[in-house]
């Protein structure tokens, strides 16, 4: 019959059974500011020195929480001027995902979907905090997951002669 579908089709024409990404939700998960430079003044260009961590797990079978850390720290001329820490997390469904590639997704994907808005986020408090708002670059994450790939192959490693 023209009207029947295959059995891996879905009835919106779309392959359930391929491989799929899907944002269920993301969210501040903690969010911490402290700005006691506020009244020195900003006179020099700030040091800024940010850190980025990320970590997932497994939530359920298809669905799997990843956190984005990101640690402010300005300083200028040595003296403090503020902190931000903030985990933003995001829920993702994959369904079909390959497990050789699933630490990948979560790693490089996900936090390459969550970033704009935990960027936005950063902006805007310390733009409240009483300071010029922070725009961070735009991060490489798929060289952070290399670099914590080399890291954890050369702890594992034994050293060569």
């Amino acid at each position: 019959m023209a009207d029947e579908l295959p059995p891996e089709s879905s009835q919106n024409g779309l392959d359930t059974d391929a491989p799929r990404v899907q944002v269920i939700g993301q969210y501040i998960k903690d969010l911490s500011f402290e700005n006691p430079g506020v009244m020195g003044g900003q006179n020099a260009r700030p040091q800024i020195e940010l850190n980025v961590d990320l970590q997932a797990r497994q939530v359920e079978r298809e669905h799997f929480e990843v956190e984005l850390k990101l640690r402010v720290n300005a300083k200028s001329e040595d003296r403090p001027l503020f902190l931000l820490e903030l985990v933003y997390g995001g829920l993702f469904q994959l369904h079909n995902i390959p497990d050789e590639v699933r630490q990948q997704v979560l790693l490089i994907e996900a936090p390459h979907i969550l970033f704009p808005f935990a960027r936005r986020i950063v902006a805007d408090i310390v733009r409240d905090g009483g300071m010029p708002p922070l725009m961070i670059e735009p991060i490489d994450f798929s060289a952070l997951y290399r670099a914590k790939l080399g890291e954890m192959s050369q702890g594992s490693a034994t050293p060569q002669a």
